[in-house]
């Protein structure tokens, strides 16, 4: 990734300073008189932005009364649900190391190549309560709990490599900011109002999550087909206590494949669980989804010589700079028993991790490692959370930890305090298995500042918006169109224009463009030079969409009368191929052509097209006449052509397409032509798109 304008900028020195104007300190709008802003018990803040460190990049301080006040009122507010990804599905699986990191970690999980440990993974969204749907544009969490030998590892990341904010310290503000707004309670589940859009357009270092938000990773076609990050960088210690940076990278067998927003939003009404639903249906029917599990490995070395903070979780790092190695993978295979017993009470927190991995000094990952552990004591119940049996490690534990609400074990003996010598069996630590930390020299100055290193908000999500290609472009400046349609205030939509000017001015213009602005607002002054980095063709979902029809879905329209022997030709290749294949008809019966019963998987009014990849239909001619006058056949293969889908027509469904007032064009094909169909149901006829829909 070269530079091509402005040389890096140089990492901070000790006593940096807070740039102004860099996330560290909002720009807020002049006039009014505000308040002088306290803790609950009266004391001045003098910095509502930044974590207490022992440095600018060093970590955050346990002292930081300011900051764990803020963050365990935030933590509590609601009960007992979460309050953030409150609306999730899972399942249970295990990982299987192909790859030992025995060099860079002694942890056993990342160095006994075959082992299969046991897991339980939780997708969600993160806005809406648990009574949301599955598919409003959201960032999703990705969460793993690893059962390891040496205790339970949780990966708790999203479907996002990066975040909105720098420092923990900011995390209940973006959250008040992208609920529901407390006056009124709506908007659920969404990002298209004005608090959230007034915040990030605060905070110029949320741009680049804003960029992610707003691509169509935001709104994926399945739970199956989704990217994870960890997103923080944590290190591995070896043997010899020797560090190594790592991220961690979950890899999707079936590929990334997302949804076009029409389709999202009619999702929405046609199955509200659909995420839930496909996630389920597939282990329920053996197709087991499977991810690749992957790290970036680099030294502080190579850290120091990136043209960016890695400390910094509002940015990523490009695989072309530093490559992701596959050293595992996950598979799901199991259902979950009960949702409320696991999905609902599984507890993930960043601070599980096990020996020979550890921390770094990211001031996001520091504020969550209290925070998560805060927020489980309160939504379930007590400091006993861990003997809830999805919880619970499957590896031998001991400690002296006794009593309190919930208290489920029966510990025996009298000793419950260590150093003891009453019992020759009591608990003790141990030195060398124990739990060791990176010896890391800091000799900054403590105070609330943010790196200088940090300061630069901008040239990375210009890097992502040039590493989509134009299709995925002009679906990100359409989405912000739309979200920013939806605020009522004029100078936010002013001042988020302002923000994407500088990441890229093109971009700027089509979203003035496409919300009528007169004029268009200047620029933002950059806290820090923009930078011209080389795209990352790793990012971009069309462009490394995988060739195969695994995990997709097809539906096939039939009525009374139709060939079956037809019908089954496109169903045998299309299963054989790896797609699931499902009847839809009138009726949840027909009488075939040669008078056979036919079972029917969904019925035509309750099974629209949008839950299918690709559709196709055989139906008589007086049949298709019919239903040409129906509103919820028409409609079928008006979305399926709207959303760019392939479809297989026969002579009597021409009528019907005639009566949604389509053209057929390349993606349009004739049932017979089975192997030609089922090629197009691969991928979405994007070549379709500008002659069905006008983007930004």
């Amino acid at each position: 990734m070269a530079t091509k304008k402005t040389a890096p900028a140089k990492k901070a020195a000790t006593k940096a300073k807070t740039p102004r104007g860099n996330g560290g300190e909002p720009q807020y709008q002049s006039g009014g008189t505000h308040p002088t802003m306290t803790t609950a018990q009266g004391i001045p803040v003098p910095d509502n932005q930044n974590s207490l460190r022992s440095s600018p990049r060093g970590p955050t301080l346990l002292e930081d009364f300011i900051l764990r006040e803020k963050i365990t009122h935030f933590d509590h507010e609601r009960i007992p649900e979460r309050i953030v990804h409150a609306r999730g599905s899972a399942a249970h699986g295990y990982f299987e190391l192909t790859k030992s990191l025995s060099k860079f970690t002694t942890a056993k999980i990342l160095t006994e190549v075959g082992e299969k440990t046991p897991l339980f993974t939780r997708f969600s969204t993160v806005a809406g309560g648990a009574g949301s749907v599955d598919t409003p544009r959201d960032i999703r969490g990705f969460a793993v709990k690893v059962y390891t030998k040496e205790g339970n590892w949780d990966i708790v990341g999203n479907n996002a490599p990066v975040f909105f904010i720098q420092d923990a310290m900011k995390f209940p503000d973006l959250v008040h900011a992208v609920k529901m707004e407390p006056d009124r309670g709506f908007p659920q589940a969404a990002s298209a109002h004005d608090t959230f859009w007034d915040f990030v357009s605060l905070m110029p270092e949320s741009m680049h999550a804003v960029m992610w938000a707003m691509s169509d990773r935001a709104i994926p076609r399945s739970l199956r087909m989704m990217e994870g990050f960890g997103i923080h960088s944590f290190r591995l210690l070896n043997a010899k206590g020797e560090s190594t940076f790592v991220k961690f990278h979950w890899r999707p067998k079936l590929g990334m494949q997302s949804t076009i927003w029409d389709e999202a939003v009619k999702l929405q009404a046609a199955d509200n669980d659909f995420h839930r639903r496909d996630l389920f249906e597939a282990i329920d029917r053996g197709d087991y989804p499977e991810w690749e599990f992957g790290v970036q490995l680099f030294t502080q070395e190579q850290a120091d010589k990136l043209p960016f903070d890695h400390l910094d979780p509002t940015k990523l790092i490009p695989e072309e700079l530093i490559p992701v190695q596959i050293i595992g993978r996950m598979v799901l295979d199991r259902n979950p028993d009960n949702l409320f017993a696991e999905t609902e009470q599984v507890a993930f927190c960043p601070a599980n991790i096990v020996p020979g991995v550890d921390f770094s000094n990211d001031p996001l990952l520091q504020g969550r490692l209290f925070s998560y552990l805060d927020t489980q004591l309160s939504r379930l119940g007590g400091p006993n959370f861990h003997q809830i049996p999805i919880n619970a490690p499957k590896c031998p534990f001991a400690n002296h930890q006794r009593d309190g609400h919930m208290q489920m074990e029966v510990p025996k003996g009298r000793v419950n305090y260590e150093p003891s010598s009453l019992e020759d069996d009591s608990p003790r630590a141990n030195a060398k298995q124990g739990f060791r930390s990176f010896a890391q020299q800091d000799d900054g100055v403590k105070g609330r500042v943010r790196a200088e290193s940090f300061a630069d908000h901008y040239s990375m999500p210009r890097m992502y918006f040039h590493s989509l290609n134009e299709t995925e472009q002009a679906h990100l400046a359409s989405a912000v169109v739309f979200e920013l349609s939806k605020v009522g205030t004029p100078h936010v939509r002013e001042r988020v224009v302002a923000h994407m000017r500088n990441v890229d001015p093109d971009l700027g213009q089509r979203i003035a463009d496409g919300l009528g602005m007169a004029k268009l607002p200047p620029a933002i002054a950059p806290a820090a030079p923009i930078q011209d980095w080389e795209p990352s063709p790793a990012l971009s979902i069309i462009e490394n969409m995988k060739d195969t029809l695994q995990g997709r879905a097809i539906g096939i329209l039939v009525a009374d009368g139709s060939d079956m022997d037809s019908v089954n030709k496109i169903k045998i290749a299309a299963e054989k191929a790896g797609a699931s294949v499902k009847l839809v008809a009138p009726k949840l019966a027909i009488k075939a052509k040669g008078g056979a019963q036919v079972a029917i998987d969904g019925q035509l009014a309750g099974t629209p097209s949008t839950i299918f990849d690709a559709v196709a239909s055989i139906l008589m001619p007086e049949e298709a006449a019919k239903l040409a006058k129906e509103a919820a056949a028409v409609d079928w293969f008006r979305d399926a052509f709207g959303h760019l889908k392939a479809i297989a027509a026969c002579k009597g469904t021409q009528q019907i397409l005639q009566a949604g007032g389509i053209t057929p064009d390349g993606g349009v094909v004739d049932p017979k032509e089975v192997k030609e169909f089922l090629e197009l149901a691969k991928t979405r006829q994007w070549a379709r798109e500008p002659n069905v829909r006008t983007l930004c």
